[in-house]
């Protein structure tokens, strides 16, 4: 895992405010420096408000750094949308289109939205459906699915973009344990067995433990740690970012 996919410097991120409100910037978290890495698993953890969703938004590019670099904000948008795929929870607005034409829409960093799927552009759809496991509902409408299904559809999307990194948001947000533990598993192969840098944002304490590679943990007021659960756990750090006793849970 030598080669970095992702790399900042003194990042701050947060929100600019509108006009007409109080002047300054909403800072959430500064001085942010780490780097990722191909072929791993980050699960980002933290308390609500320690900035996990605001992190994910600016590196894909959906809202400015306020301070610092990062690799990827130094790209053009048609750059970083070959570079990076974003996986949300918000709904799709999509319920009426079947799951092929979703992951297809994976495919639009290459031939825009008026273009049509080329052979190859249709062989990547058709292998991303496949490394979700849901081929078998290519011909489905969206919203005929389980939470856990659509969740799948849209990792599938974010595979036919063929990006080196993908950023999900609380991909296990309302799916049972099952399903939790087997999107996890999806990621964590598909970032060791094709070198993706995949950082998720989760609230899955018990199973960041368990899937990721390492854990970014962000608090509010507190410096950013990322390392192995072990590492943490020897520095106390789980405790420290939640304010609380959180060791009786933190066995693997």
């Amino acid at each position: 895992m030598s080669n970095v996919s992702i790399h900042t410097s003194n990042l701050s991120i947060g929100y600019r405010r509108n006009a007409g409100q109080p002047a300054g910037d909403v800072v959430v978290q500064r001085d942010l420096t780490f780097s990722l890495h191909q072929g791993e698993m980050v699960c980002m953890l933290g308390p609500n408000g320690a900035g996990k969703s605001t992190l994910l938004r600016t590196l894909a590019g959906l809202q400015p750094a306020l301070a610092g670099d990062c690799d990827l904000l130094k790209l053009s948008a048609a750059e970083r949308a070959r570079r990076v795929a974003l996986v949300l929870t918000e709904r799709t607005g999509a319920d009426n289109t079947t799951v092929r034409d979703i992951v297809a829409m994976g495919r639009y960093p290459y031939i825009g939205f008026m273009g049509s799927l080329s052979e190859e552009d249709n062989r990547v759809v058709d292998l991303a459906l496949q490394q979700a496991d849901i081929t078998r509902y290519a011909t489905r409408f969206f919203n005929a699915l389980s939470d856990g299904e659509k969740q799948r559809v849209l990792i599938a999307k974010a595979l036919a973009q063929t990006t080196p990194v993908i950023l999900l948001d609380e991909p296990t947000a309302h799916l049972d344990l099952p399903n939790r533990i087997t999107l996890l598993q999806l990621l964590s192969r598909l970032a060791h067995e094709q070198g993706k840098t995949i950082l998720i944002s989760t609230h899955e304490l018990s199973l960041a433990l368990s899937f990721a590679d390492r854990i970014l943990l962000l608090a509010p007021d507190k410096e950013m740690r990322l390392a192995s659960a072990d590492t943490l756990q020897k520095q106390d750090a789980f405790n420290q970012a939640f304010g609380m006793n959180l060791t009786p849970f933190l066995h693997r």
